[in-house]
């Protein structure tokens, strides 16, 4: 049967197996070397790549080991997972910071703030902002002034000193039912029996 002519059949239980034909085909496993090199460096070079896959393996070894051995030490403390985080964040905070590549930033960032703080747009936008933060708190203070002179004014008046007696009237009787010794307060509708005390407000 021609393989080419074949249906694939994933029920196969020889699914995933070459065929007969296919095992045939040779397959090329040497590196044709980059142009520029001899075959004597490129097999120079492969060992050289070799040597150093083992060393990171290795040392990927050494480090998970001297993780483990770090982590029981400070289990055995009383260290807790977050405290090594936290020391772990701020020593990675502080090479952050020492690297060339902050400096740079930070030094560049500096000298934009000292060009953006020294432009005449800033000057005048800064001035503008202190002008209208003055006159806001102007007309605030102004408008605080209106509103206490309003409420004395609003005190002083006739409705207000009506009202004003009116609560120390009910003040009075309130109070006054209570300390006669009688929880009950006396009826609004006024029983007749006896007048109530009246009290001088406040």
């Amino acid at each position: 049967m021609d393989s080419a002519g074949q249906d694939i059949n994933l029920n196969s239980p020889n699914k995933g197996l070459l065929s007969d034909s296919m095992t045939d085909v040779p397959v090329d496993t040497a590196q044709t070397p980059v142009e520029g090199l001899t075959e004597a460096e490129a097999e120079e070079l492969r060992a050289e790549l070799a040597k150093v896959e083992e060393e990171i393996v290795t040392l990927r070894q050494v480090l998970a080991a001297k993780e483990r051995h770090c982590g029981e030490l400070r289990r055995k403390l009383g260290l807790s997972a977050l405290e090594g985080l936290r020391q772990n964040l701020s020593r990675s905070w502080q090479d952050v910071q020492g690297s060339s590549a902050y400096m740079k930033t930070s030094e560049k960032l500096g000298e934009w703030n000292e060009k953006v703080t020294q432009s005449d747009l800033y000057k005048k936008t800064q001035e503008t902002l202190s002008q209208a933060g003055q006159k806001t708190s102007a007309a605030l203070s102004t408008m605080g002034s209106a509103i206490s002179r309003k409420l004395g004014d609003m005190r002083n008046s006739a409705t207000f000193k009506s009202f004003e007696d009116r609560v120390g009237t009910i003040k009075s009787k309130v109070v006054g039912g209570r300390e006669n010794g009688g929880d009950n307060l006396p009826s609004p509708a006024g029983s007749g029996d006896k007048p109530l005390p009246d009290r001088t407000s406040f």
